[in-house]
């Protein structure tokens, strides 16, 4: 299951793409968004800088790429919780929020990307605000169609409403975690319980 928008670039599993996203995050992780170039990654590859330009596209091409990327992974935890609870809703939410957070807790790039909301990277912060509305419709996207095998007593417009309420709870703990990833799965199941009835 992809969690690309629809016009996105395709993000292949292996092959030169996959590496040039890997060069570009271990350029972000260690030295910044800003010193991330298409003729770095051309050498870091062992491809020519054409090829880059052909697979990737432009530097926010590459931005969007390397996001969605590493959203998919993000999601394939999701996705993976609620196929391991069908039947126990709160328990494939909370599941769900402890893979997330963990994953998160030693995720240099994710690392990479929370200091420049925090000023440390200021030329990484317009694309990461030009991707947030993409990364929660498809964050909220997946755990939607996730839901759909649950006896949820709820309206349309109020599981929508839980829904968002619900991802964007995890996704601040992400960016701010406030305890490890079990306590917080843990509260943000109490909270969905509440909410999801």
């Amino acid at each position: 299951m992809s969690a690309q928008p629809s016009g996105a670039h395709p993000v292949a599993v292996g092959g030169i793409r996959d590496r040039l996203c890997d060069a570009a995050a271990a350029v972000i992780t260690s030295e910044g968004w800003a010193r991330v170039t298409m003729a770095r990654l051309a050498d870091e590859v062992g491809v020519s800088r054409q090829t880059v330009y052909n697979e990737i596209g432009t530097k926010n091409d590459l931005a969007e790429a390397i996001v969605l990327r590493e959203l998919d992974r993000f999601l394939a935890g999701v996705v993976r919780s609620f196929d391991e609870n069908p039947t126990d809703l709160v328990q494939a939410i909370r599941d769900s929020a402890r893979r997330v957070l963990k994953y998160a807790q030693n995720n240099a790039l994710l690392h990479a990307v929370v200091s420049a909301t925090h000023g440390a990277d200021t030329e990484l912060l317009p694309l990461l605000t030009t991707h947030a509305e993409s990364l929660l419709v498809a964050a909220k996207m997946v755990v939607g169609e996730r839901l759909a095998g649950y006896q949820i007593d709820l309206p349309e417009d109020r599981l929508e409403a839980s829904i968002d309420m619900v991802v964007r709870l995890v996704l601040s703990h992400v960016m701010q975690p406030s305890g490890d990833p079990a306590t917080t799965g843990e509260d943000i199941a109490w909270v969905a319980a509440r909410v999801l009835g």
